[in-house]
């Protein structure tokens, strides 16, 4: 792989956002994945728009790279839905894990970090590692969309990741639920069967819990505490 570039012409940047905000997100992705492969990678936690998207970049390019942050806490139908996904698309996708096993992270930080301190347990368990993995790459491509969260509602369909140093494709920026699960159902894509259980939004076993009706889509993550978002993605 080559080394990430450098800042980009961030207005030339933001014109190609704009050129793509009337178009589908198959066209974006195939201009991501037309550009920039071999040096991009699909980032999936293997929720609803993650599926949507592994089932749209195999359509344009089988080969595309896709990597999934195993944090040793998630749910056992996250897993399967995985291996669902392998079955069905041939897909390879790149186990990344923490440097610390769970039993590490305890003798290190402690028992149950992630009720005294999310951030860190966070931290150690997705941002570490997803810094890692992207050092790989140009660019990557994520299933953030703007009505997920207020943090999200100025997401552009591309972006420079100041964070990761790297190009960000968010082909599903303008997109609703509805759209997401329009694509599931009419493409008979395999997805995580938490979501038909009231988890619109899954992260970790012990940080997701499933939304009351009325509530917001993302109550159920990190509930009880102030933290709405895992770091990966800050606005």
């Amino acid at each position: 792989m080559t080394p990430a570039p450098a800042t980009p012409d961030l207005t030339a940047l933001q014109a190609l956002s704009d050129s793509f905000e009337a178009k589908a997100p198959h066209d974006l992705l195939a201009y991501a994945i037309g550009t920039h492969f071999p040096d991009i990678v699909l980032a999936s936690s293997f929720g609803a728009e993650d599926v949507a998207l592994i089932d749209m970049a195999h359509r344009i390019n089988p080969g595309t790279p896709l990597f999934y942050l195993d944090t040793d806490f998630l749910f056992a139908e996250t897993y399967a839905t995985r291996d669902r996904l392998i079955a069905k698309y041939g897909i390879a996708p790149i186990q990344v894990k923490s440097l610390l096993t769970p039993e590490r992270q305890a003798e290190t930080f402690g028992d149950k970090l992630w009720e005294r301190r999310p951030d860190e347990c966070c931290n150690q368990r997705k941002v570490e590692p997803l810094t890692r993995v992207l050092k790989g790459y140009k660019a990557w491509i994520t299933g953030i969309r703007r009505d997920q969260a207020p943090t999200r509602a100025n997401a552009g369909l591309v972006e420079w990741d100041p964070k990761f140093q790297l190009v960000k494709f968010n082909p599903l920026a303008r997109w609703t639920v509805e759209d997401v699960w329009a694509y599931i159902k009419l493409h008979d894509v395999p997805y995580n069967p938490l979501h038909d259980r009231n988890y619109p939004s899954i992260g970790c076993t012990y940080c997701t819990r499933p939304v009351m009706p009325g509530e917001d889509p993302r109550a159920g993550r990190w509930a009880g505490q102030a933290k709405t978002e895992c770091g990966l993605h800050p606005k």
